[in-house]
């Protein structure tokens, strides 16, 4: 259980981070960028999720095995998020459903 929440933040942490960039921000709303202090605030959220999922896989499991199974979440993760730039972009306004200012 634990593992699967690590595995859904680490995903939530890499749509903010695409999202903090212009042009997925674009693709995604198709509006206004955000003010800088929301990119920002985007950036810092995302950093902070993938911290959180390390530290779950930490809680859960011994060290390496933890990050063993953290950096396989990674991956698959940005994989994630290069296929939804790809094919689906709109659903990345879930992470971040405000539209820009």
């Amino acid at each position: 259980m634990i593992y699967t929440l690590a595995a859904l933040i680490t995903v939530l942490g890499f749509a903010w981070l695409a999202l903090a960039m212009e042009e997925h921000w674009r693709q995604v709303h198709s509006s206004p960028l955000p003010s800088i202090g929301a990119r920002r605030l985007m950036r810092i959220l995302g950093a902070l999720a993938l911290l959180a999922s390390l530290l779950l896989c930490l809680r859960v499991d011994y060290a390496s095995m933890a990050v063993l199974v953290w950096v396989m979440y990674l991956v698959s993760s940005a994989l994630l998020m290069a296929l939804m730039l790809a094919w689906r972009p709109r659903l990345l306004s879930i992470a971040w459903p405000v539209r820009g200012s």
